[in-house]
């Protein structure tokens, strides 16, 4: 079951990717300009540089806080409430930010 669940969301990530590039393409010729392609190389850069910023500073909270726990293991449970609070927020600026991608192509 987990394999058709990624294959699924494999899928709809990359069939999405080709109909943004389609939209893009069509608006440009229709318009006769370069809006459309830098709006769509603006949202592309603007994804690719949140997950970067995202998954660097997962990465940093995660170890600091396995750090910490390793030199002192009875702060467990005290970390772990901030830890998973951080990576929610860190989790919900990529949510924004892929939000502004999506809103910036299909404008």
């Amino acid at each position: 079951m987990k394999i058709s669940r990624f294959a699924l969301i494999a899928a709809s990530v990359l069939a999405s990717a080709p109909a943004f590039a389609e939209e893009a393409a069509a608006s440009a010729q229709a318009a006769g300009t370069w809006g459309g392609e830098l709006r769509a190389l603006a949202a592309a850069l603007a994804i690719g540089l949140a997950v970067l910023g995202a998954g660097s500073a997962q990465g940093r909270a995660a170890a600091s806080a396995n750090e910490a726990i390793g030199r002192n293991p009875q702060s467990a449970e005290k970390l772990f409430t901030p830890l998973i609070l951080g990576l929610a927020l860190i989790e919900f600026q990529t949510i924004m930010a892929f939000i502004i991608a999506i809103l910036l192509a299909t404008k």
